[in-house]
């Protein structure tokens, strides 16, 4: 397909697809804040000297493309400050960015980050537990990558999926540290030869978490450096837009092929756990004002030593206090504070039933009709 270089107002943004052509001219090319993530995996610049050997003399299958050669620092500096600069002008305001690479770039690209106005949320290692050994003996073995995760500016209201990811590593708080293995076996894609199709294919376990983490489905996830796909497969299969941008034939025609054999999970499967900061407030008043709870009803406390009554504004009251059911709860207490909405229960055919399960449902309600 063709896309005109200059940014056009109005354009349609030409999801789940593969672009071809240099990345920044295509991203200028696109609508202005129009991408919610962005996850770039850029040329290393892996300044190799020469053919790299196993003990067994045998050549080791090292990254030396022609698109990971670079003159000098400078010439890769520029590049880098070139593509972030379109990639910034293409996220949404409460848009964000992950870039993936080595210790032969990531420093320089967290810097251009800030440069550029990015705030850097977390970096994070990518612990491989098969990584390729060091044959030269000369230096440690390279066994991890590093991710960094930015928000467009300080003031984004990144996505970010706390209890998804907490669920997904076994009800523990998802750490910056992540184990996991690099593409071997089945998900390393081969040519027509049975060589890689790409050097540095990126396993579907890493953009699992990273898509599943800060985006939602629906939202439009962009790839400037798409490679053999698996941004878009991920994507695809997690019901996400992609749009892809890869300047090499060979890499277009695999990834293309990988992502037509992919499906979409179904829509129940897409949801994830989510925190209750994230649901919609409802207030208790509300639950009287619709005849759910009535005035002079009564209300126990949890561990059935407390009885109060509700009155028409939403509040309670005890023998000594009024207000709310959390400043009650908590006087009743002798505590800080008090989360009403757990504390307190309300009878029901002689049974004793949170009050919590009618916010349930008037949530419910609201979600139908959103």
């Amino acid at each position: 397909m063709t896309i005109k270089t200059k940014a056009q107002k109005g354009l349609t943004l030409p999801l789940n697809q593969i672009l071809d052509g240099d990345c920044i001219e295509l991203m200028n090319s696109l609508p202005e804040e129009s991408v919610d993530l962005i996850f770039a995996d850029p040329p290393y610049n892996l300044q190799l000297r020469g053919d790299l050997h196993r003990p067994d003399n045998s050549k080791v299958d090292a990254v030396d493309d022609h698109w990971d050669q670079f003159e000098s620092f400078a010439v890769y500096d520029k590049f880098t400050r070139d593509w972030l600069k379109a990639a910034r002008r293409l996220l949404k305001p409460n848009g964000a960015i992950w870039v993936i690479g080595s210790y032969h770039n990531v420093f320089r690209m967290g810097a251009e980050l800030q440069n550029q106005g990015f705030w850097i949320l977390n970096d994070v290692v990518w612990r491989k537990s098969n990584p390729m050994p060091n044959f030269r003996g000369k230096r440690l073995t390279n066994a991890h990558e590093t991710l960094i995760w930015a928000g467009k500016s300080e003031h984004s209201k990144y996505t970010f999926n706390y209890e998804a990811l907490k669920a997904l590593n076994e009800g523990i708080q998802m750490r910056s540290d992540w184990m996991l293995p690099i593409c071997t076996g089945h998900e390393r894609i081969k040519d027509e030869n049975g060589d890689k199709a790409h050097p540095t294919q990126k396993p579907e376990s890493l953009l699992h978490r990273v898509l599943l983490g800060t985006t939602n489905p629906g939202d439009v996830i962009l790839d400037p450096f798409f490679g053999t796909g698996t941004t878009g497969a991920v994507a695809k299969m997690l019901g996400r837009d992609f749009i892809g941008i890869e300047r090499e034939e060979a890499y277009r025609k695999v990834a293309t092929k990988r992502i037509a054999k992919v499906r979409k999970f179904d829509n129940e499967a897409l949801q994830v756990s989510t925190s209750k900061r994230a649901e919609p407030r409802v207030a208790f008043g509300v639950l009287v004002e619709r005849g759910m709870l009535r005035p002079g009803e009564e209300l126990y406390s949890l561990n059935g030593r407390h009885t109060v009554k509700v009155r028409a504004d939403g509040t309670l009251s005890s023998d000594d206090m009024k207000g709310s059911i959390h400043q009650v709860g908590a006087h009743l207490e002798g505590a800080p504070s008090c989360n009403g909405w757990t504390y307190w229960q309300f009878k029901r055919e002689g049974q004793r039933v949170p009050i919590d399960l009618l916010r349930q449902q008037v949530r419910a309600e609201m979600a139908k009709h959103a």
